[in-house]
């Protein structure tokens, strides 16, 4: 396997340009060897090594994508993502993000974290829905403690593949990184799992999927479609953890938020609207 398809079966993230610019610049080593080209096959069992440096904000092209504000002030907004749009820049994928369109929408964003401005909490690039976005590093480090001290209500709708048994219940399963595919989280009774709980309500049961609304009380990676694929009811179209359940985008949406002003005290409680893609007639499948 060559180095640039190596990252891309991977899923690092890593453009073929990139990885030949980590090549020049040396920083590039398959089992302590310096690597001298792209085209570089890597064998099973050989140890992939390299380093880079996060972009800054200053690097990042403001671009004009359109966005779906739902609402605005001097200190944040809130942005109903659309599915596709991954949330912020990664080395080697510097454009066509939620952040370049921030940049072009918004004259001033939080710098907390200078790769990624504005950025105080992320959906997965599938998942659509609500997002907080700071403008002021004030407000991002009070929104920011909301969500470690989890008193930001949060509300997702979801088709998930067969006809749910109970009208709502509470999902308690500990999440860690998968012991095999690292790139993915598990159910996981480990030391190292964290405590992971959601609540679900069935709103709605079609042939073979229900439509869910699910509060996560707990804020672990990807827990909604791990938790969702644990009790045997993976989402509809989640290719990385469901299996046979196809539909035309991973079928999660972060449709209510609900958290206090960090300026004014004041709570605020939006929503979005449900996308039309959840409303086919799931019946007639």
């Amino acid at each position: 396997m060559l180095l640039a398809n190596f990252s891309k079966a991977k899923s690092l993230g890593l453009s073929r340009t990139f990885i030949k610019s980590l090549i020049h610049d040396g920083v590039v080593f398959v089992d302590q060897s310096k690597a001298v080209s792209a085209h570089r096959k890597v064998k099973e069992g050989e140890v992939v090594e390299f380093s880079f440096k996060e972009r800054e904000a200053e690097h990042i092209e403001a671009e004009d994508i359109k966005l779906d504000i739902i609402y605005e002030d001097d200190s944040l907004a809130v942005i109903n993502k659309p599915a596709g749009l991954v949330v912020h820049p990664a080395p080697g994928n510097y454009e066509h993000t939620l952040v370049n369109a921030l940049k072009h929408a918004f004259k001033e964003l939080s710098d907390i974290n200078p790769g990624r401005p504005g950025i105080v909490h992320r959906l997965d690039k599938d998942t659509s829905g609500l997002l907080i976005i700071a403008k002021r590093n004030d407000a991002h480090l009070e929104i920011s403690r909301q969500f470690s001290n989890h008193t930001i209500e949060k509300e997702y709708i979801a088709i998930v593949k067969g006809r749910m048994e109970f009208d709502e219940g509470l999902i308690e399963a500990p999440i860690a990184r998968h012991i095999f595919k690292r790139k993915n989280m598990a159910v996981n009774f480990s030391d190292s799992a964290r405590d992971a709980k959601t609540y679900y309500k069935t709103i709605k049961r079609y042939n073979d999927a229900s439509l869910l609304s699910l509060k996560p009380l707990t804020g672990r990676t990807h827990q909604l479609r791990v938790h969702l694929d644990f009790i045997g009811h993976p989402i509809l179209g989640d290719v990385k953890y469901g299996k046979n359940n196809k539909f035309i985008r991973l079928a999660l949406h972060a449709k209510r938020i609900k958290f206090i002003h960090p300026n004014t005290g004041e709570p605020i409680e939006l929503t979005a609207p449900t996308p039309e893609e959840f409303k086919i007639p799931l019946n007639k499948t």
